[in-house]
């Protein structure tokens, strides 16, 4: 098998198994806290967290900007396979070509460096780049096929993650804030508690007692609180529902 389909095979399979591969991390990082706590290099303070949490609501940020502007039947959530009704070239689009895996990158990253773990760090990133790369090779193997001459010159001019900030276009469409709610609320509240997580097992490596700092105690209540009412929101009324153009 030649080596660019072996890349494109796995991007597609992990592609598919992209919602459970990184929970792996959850399991290392867990190890990693407890079985050398001792190479921990901060304790879990208020500075620490703000500048971890910072990092991971920038990625946030750049997701947030995809999700709100991008049309029906592109950047969704399906596992099967590949999906592009059309190819996104403006908006976040025009000055990098994988934004949310950009985003995904740095939400992660906050909450790799806030393990404070040397080697987790370079081992994690390594790995998620690998990771990651598979998927970007099969994602534009099936973007090209699909949409030819008009991929190879966008992918031309536009960086894979790396942003171009100077070639930024308006995207064609308004930004949903109703589509952005509905989506990205569970990431924030996936954010939140992973922190509260990693806190809770480090305080517990390195001062021997299961506790929550004060700062993520308040982003737990905030958390769980904020994913209460927006589900019910969603399963109780219709404030979310995108408005019908006429004639649908």
């Amino acid at each position: 098998m030649a080596l660019l389909k072996e890349y494109i095979d796995s991007g597609n399979y992990l592609f598919r198994k992209r919602s459970y591969i990184p929970l792996l991390l959850y399991a290392v990082a867990t190890l990693v806290v407890f079985l050398d706590s001792e190479a921990l290099f901060h304790p879990p303070d208020l500075l620490w967290s703000a500048i971890c949490l910072v990092i991971s609501l920038s990625g946030l940020v750049v997701r947030i900007m995809v999700t709100g502007t991008v049309p029906a039947g592109t950047s969704g959530r399906n596992t099967k396979g590949q999906l592009a009704r059309t190819l996104n070239t403006r908006g976040i689009y025009s000055v990098v070509r994988h934004p949310l895996y950009l985003g995904n990158f740095l939400m992660w990253l906050g909450l790799i460096l806030y393990v404070g773990h040397i080697w987790f760090w370079l081992v994690a990133i390594l790995l998620y780049w690998i990771y990651y790369e598979r998927i970007m090779f099969a994602e534009e193997d099936f973007l090209k096929k699909q949409f030819g001459d008009q991929f190879e010159e966008w992918a031309a001019r536009t960086p894979a993650i790396i942003p171009r900030l100077g070639r930024w276009q308006r995207p064609d469409r308004g930004f949903s804030v109703k589509k952005v709610i509905k989506r990205e609320y569970r990431g924030l509240v996936a954010v939140i508690l992973t922190f509260v997580y990693l806190n809770l097992i480090t305080n517990r490596a390195l001062q021997q007692q299961w506790d929550i700092n004060g700062h993520w105690l308040t982003g737990l209540i905030f958390a769980v609180a904020l994913f209460i009412t927006i589900r019910l929101i969603k399963k109780q009324t219709h404030l979310l529902d995108a408005k019908k153009k006429a004639g649908q």
